[in-house]
């Protein structure tokens, strides 16, 4: 079985996947002092278990790496995935600072498009894959070199966020795309092979400003759309497709084996187009809402 957690963070995302092999992975973090000591220590257990653990930052917005720095004493990150930038900022937190030293220090591994690394997506002997593959960006792309340089000027790093696949053998196949906007993804829609997928994490929180192209969401075709937590005038609610909205849902929990068991924090929310399989709720993964069929 392989684990996808969406927490509700508030407007801010953060994610991780405890895989069906010796891998565990965190996309993002969005910590604040309420919630901190919850998912810290929630992390700090499944992260303990595993051989090897990696945090994918997608870009260095507040909402995105607020609390790195806590994350980072209690966990010691050792493998940190982020796009090679050189990102500035006129607010320097300590959080910013931390996810500076990380990017440009020797536990930084940077992404691109089709970039391999042992147990990432390659296995071996020892170890098998994680299943997590980069789709974006293409490093020679001009209009991502102006975001690059767009950012190097402290403006905003949106649109350096890279498209993150997760795929299970025979199984689930998972899409995040960080906070880039609708503007940039239409001017690179004929670059990037979409796969089909079938959970996608809607780009910028759900925004209207970051609506996945039509050309794109005709490719993957999704099951679901998770659409995050930005102030619900601002959401762009994908009509025609089946989505959670996390405003309402609170934390989703995504038990993937032949099936998708699908599980969320708030007890009154609910769905019409998943499949009941009678499954329990239970205090780790929360109120079972149905089954997404494979």
């Amino acid at each position: 079985m392989s684990i996808i957690k969406s927490f509700s963070v508030g407007n801010g995302d953060m994610y991780y996947i405890n895989h069906n092999s010796d891998n565990f992975t965190v996309i993002d973090c969005n910590l604040s002092e309420d919630s901190m000591d919850v998912i810290l220590t929630e992390i700090q257990t499944l992260w303990k278990s595993k051989g090897i653990c990696r945090f994918i930052s997608t870009h260095p917005d507040n909402d995105h790496i607020s609390g790195l720095k806590e994350f980072d004493e209690l966990m010691k990150i050792v493998n940190f995935y982020c796009v090679d930038n050189n990102a500035k900022k006129e607010d320097e937190t300590d959080d910013f600072l931390r996810y500076c030293e990380l990017r440009d220090g020797s536990r930084a591994f940077h992404i691109y498009k089709g970039c391999s690394r042992k147990w990432m997506n390659m296995e071996d002997s020892e170890r098998r894959t994680s299943g997590i593959h980069i789709l974006w960006p293409i490093l020679t792309n001009e209009d991502y070199k102006k975001e690059l340089k767009k950012a190097s000027e402290k403006g905003s790093p949106n649109n350096i966020s890279p498209i993150i696949k997760y795929s299970v053998e025979n199984g689930v196949t998972a899409l995040w795309f960080g906070d880039l906007e609708t503007t940039f993804m239409e001017d690179i829609v004929a670059e990037v092979d979409m796969p089909k997928a079938d959970v996608v994490f809607a780009p910028h929180h759900g925004r209207d400003s970051g609506k996945i192209p039509k050309k794109w969401l005709d490719v993957i075709d999704p099951k679901i759309i998770i659409i995050g937590e930005a102030p619900s005038s601002n959401l762009n609610y994908y009509q025609g497709y089946n989505t959670i909205t996390q405003n309402s849902a609170g934390d989703i929990v995504f038990d993937c084996g032949n099936d998708v068991d699908i599980y969320v924090s708030k007890e009154s929310y609910s769905v019409d187009y998943l499949i009941d399989n009678k499954k329990s709720s239970t205090a780790i993964y929360g109120y079972y809402i149905g089954t997404l069929e494979l």
